[in-house]
């Protein structure tokens, strides 16, 4: 890929991804394919990550984090991206966990479970998911029934990231079911209170590493002093973090992006056909310039929605494009450039095979493409009719 100065990051942020690449490579790359392998991270993993300073990066030092900002959490991952590695699901834990904590806790809730999540003691998920509610979270069925100073919890989520190794969950429950969105409350289970039971650990098309569970609560007593926020004001919490999610899958499709051009180019230059190498065919340099151009204006795009998410002036609905365009383009990248690579492309053991794998759930998870097209319709007509 051409390399274009980038001004969103200062000199900080740099130094600091320096010294996250050196540890990616020397502490995550070698491991990934015996994770992919176990399909699980080792929690000690999480440890050195949280020494290391790339957890919670941007939660204030008065509750044991380093006290940056997004940019350094976007860093961490642009380099875990940059990697090819799909596993440690330290996005949850740091850009949606410790951020609905960060935001919407209590004091006596930051200093109780922020300390441990920064050095890697505890790790988090978000549990909202169901069998019978996707995207559509106003349809969940978990029940959380007040009993004195407890909720009693009940239901089952689906497709939990970090879901094995999580020792808190964020779980979205229904408190008042007549109520629709407002009904809804999300309370911290930890994961050793007594009926909380993680199902398998679940197989997947990609990201074979990362851990992804069945979380089931059988009449689970959480005090409710474990309750984030007011009681019904969950989904509103949902949304308002939606922003900053998005925007992360966003900056992680672009980068991957990227790279991935940067590998059919090298591995192009070296192939041969027919007496000359795959890249001297004009059809292989025209794919890899239009999949170029069209990865400047997805790093273009996400470069100014980090500056807006750095300002705090970052719209759901902007980062929902930015989401739509930046993995779809994933997709399509991977999808083209992995044809460049012939039948090396289609073994696992290629770096390519597994980028196309793991790409596939972009377009899903974190609100589904077709419900980000949606809200930006939405948008759109809002707009003219005004």
């Amino acid at each position: 890929m051409l390399e274009r100065p980038r001004t969103v990051f200062d000199e900080g942020h740099e130094l600091f991804r320096r010294a996250v690449r050196r540890f990616v490579e020397a502490e995550l790359v070698p491991h990934h394919p015996a994770w992919e392998a176990a399909g699980i991270v080792p929690r000690d993993v999480w440890l050195k990550a949280g020494a290391a300073g790339l957890l919670c990066c941007d939660i204030p030092t008065d509750y044991g984090g380093a006290g940056g900002d997004f940019g350094h959490c976007a860093v961490v991952t642009e380099e875990l991206a940059r990697a090819n590695l799909s596993g440690p699901g330290f996005v949850v834990h740091s850009d949606m966990v410790a951020t609905y904590i960060t935001r919407f806790g209590s004091e006596e809730q930051k200093r109780r479970w922020l300390p441990g999540m920064c050095d890697g003691n505890l790790i988090g998920a978000v549990a909202m998911t169901e069998p019978d509610a996707g995207s559509d979270l106003k349809g969940i069925r978990t029940r959380a029934v007040r009993d004195g100073d407890h909720y009693v919890i009940s239901g089952q989520k689906t497709y939990i990231s970090n879901g094995q190794n999580a020792h808190l969950v964020v779980t979205a429950a229904k408190t008042d079911p007549a109520a629709g969105a407002r009904g809804i409350s999300l309370i911290v289970v930890e994961t050793s209170t007594p009926g909380f039971r993680r199902g398998r650990n679940l197989h997947k098309l990609g990201m074979p590493a990362a851990d992804t569970s069945e979380l089931f609560y059988d009449e689970v007593r959480v005090p409710a002093a474990n309750r984030l926020g007011e009681e019904g004001h969950g989904f509103a919490m949902l949304m308002t973090n939606l922003a900053r999610e998005r925007l992360v899958q966003a900056v992680r499709g672009s980068v991957v992006a990227e790279t991935v051009i940067g590998w059919t180019v090298s591995y192009t230059r070296e192939r041969k056909a027919f007496g000359q190498t795959i890249a001297d065919f004009q059809n292989t340099r025209f794919v890899l310039a239009e999949l170029a151009a069209k990865t400047a204006a997805a790093r273009a795009l996400t470069d100014r929605l980090i500056a807006l998410q750095l300002a705090g002036t970052l719209d759901p609905v902007e980062a929902g494009m930015a989401k739509l365009f930046c993995t779809d383009l994933q997709c399509e990248v991977v999808d083209r450039c992995l044809q460049l690579f012939g039948g090396a492309g289609y073994m696992m053991e290629t770096p390519i095979a597994k980028a196309y794998a793991d790409a596939r759930v972009t377009r899903i998870a974190g609100g589904a493409a077709e419900v980000m097209k949606e809200i930006i319709g939405r948008r759109l007509f809002a707009d003219a009719g005004r």
